[in-house]
């Protein structure tokens, strides 16, 4: 007589939440290669090759991180200035977190990118690119731009994309320079947790930017 599997023996509920597990972790895999190759046709890795836009989008994150210089961010700002160098696009719209005085992405990256050749007056601030969803949205709905070229990692780039698609927001990627850290088995769960949390941002919850305001600050810089 033929014993019941392992997973025959287990109390119901143990069962249950195992498979909405597995089917969970399915699902959130299969989102993750459909965002990659939505996004494959439309991601440039040198400047010369890539179609020219008004505008370049740079995505915020911290320029330090463990006390040392943050690779993902210098290779982003060094991105939009060869973008800009070899005129792909003519403005720069810097967007990240400046939720307080003490942290300010956005001012971090004008600088940064005046340092590197681009005169000061090409670059527009969003201070309230909280999150990726915040800055694509943001230069949609508050700068009024149809067309962008996104310049972040690859895998950033991906998902950005696909959020710009839901705003219709023509946007192609620019790819910065990665890093080996990026291939790591934590860095891709985590990517694919921020693309499953996009999808349900955009097709369960249809979250929102936390602010449709354009600081004064921006205004100014913009005009």
């Amino acid at each position: 007589m033929r014993s019941k599997p392992a997973f025959r023996h287990l109390p119901v509920w143990t069962r249950v939440i195992t498979a909405l597990a597995m089917t969970g972790l399915f699902a959130a895999l299969l989102n993750d290669f459909a965002i990659t190759r939505n996004a494959s046709a439309r991601l440039y890795y040198q400047a010369e090759e890539t179609p020219e836009c008004q505008v370049g989008l740079v995505l915020g994150t911290s320029k330090y991180t463990e006390g040392h210089v943050n690779q993902y961010y210098r290779a982003r700002i060094e991105a939009a200035a060869e973008l800009f160098h070899a005129g792909r696009v003519r403005a720069i719209l810097v967007s990240g977190d400046a939720s307080t005085q003490y942290y300010d992405e956005t001012t971090t990256m004008q600088r940064d990118l005046v340092e590197l050749g681009v005169p000061e007056d090409f670059i527009m601030l969003d201070y309230a690119g909280v999150r990726t969803l915040d800055s694509v949205f943001r230069a949609k709905k508050v700068f009024g731009l149809d067309r962008v070229i996104v310049v972040s990692q690859q895998f950033h780039c991906e998902r950005a994309l696909y959020l710009a698609d839901a705003v219709d927001l023509a946007a192609t990627g620019f790819c910065a320079e990665d890093t080996p850290y990026t291939q790591s088995l934590l860095v891709r769960s985590r990517e694919t947790l921020a693309r499953a949390m996009a999808f349900v941002d955009l097709n369960i919850f249809d979250t929102q930017p936390r602010s449709l305001e354009q600081d004064e600050r921006a205004a100014r810089a913009s005009r």
